[in-house]
């Protein structure tokens, strides 16, 4: 039972992380402010981390602006 337990744990874990880099995969390739470069720096961080990554995204965007 424990074990099923922690697979149901990773599991909703795994789909989080890939929700999270699919919204700011979206949202970097949407910004036409970005280079090329930018953006595929920004996606790489996307499949590392995630929310980490979104927030400081999201962070630098508002400082721009």
């Amino acid at each position: 039972m424990t074990e099923l337990i922690i697979y149901a744990f990773l599991f909703l874990a795994l789909i989080g992380h890939t929700l999270m880099a699919s919204k700011m995969y979206r949202t970097v390739h949407a910004d036409d402010s970005l280079s090329i470069k930018e953006k595929n720096d920004w996606k790489l961080k996307a499949l590392v981390f995630p929310g980490y990554y979104f927030g400081r995204y999201k962070d630098r965007n508002n400082n721009i602006k």
